[in-house]
């Protein structure tokens, strides 16, 4: 499994990246002027609010699991998260998460 998620945290990362580069290009470097396009009707600022909450619940637990494990390099999928995507982030922690622990005991 950790080969599938590490495939669909490249996926994540490069699918979305290609359309807001593409739009950036088309409409200017503005991100404002994108987080106002998210919110053009109903259905998309509903799709907005859907990956908001759902990125902020994968925060908390990346959060609550980095308090408990002490593996801080895993809040780099926070970043992905914010960064690019939950489709990007949550792939990217649970590639991180199951990764197979290197203790000796």
């Amino acid at each position: 499994m950790r080969h599938v998620f590490l495939g669909l945290t490249i996926w994540g990362a490069i699918h979305p990246m290609y359309y807001f580069i593409t739009w950036f290009r088309a409409e200017g470097w503005n991100l404002g002027d994108m987080v106002q396009a998210w919110h053009v009707n109903a259905a998309s600022s509903g799709l907005v609010w859907d990956l908001t909450i759902a990125a902020t619940a994968l925060s908390l637990w990346i959060i609550a699991e980095v308090i408990r494990n002490r593996k801080f390099f895993h809040l780099v999928a926070i970043a992905a998260t914010f960064g690019i995507g939950v489709s990007c982030g949550l792939p990217l922690y649970l590639y991180l998460r199951s990764a197979p622990d290197r203790d000796p005991r």
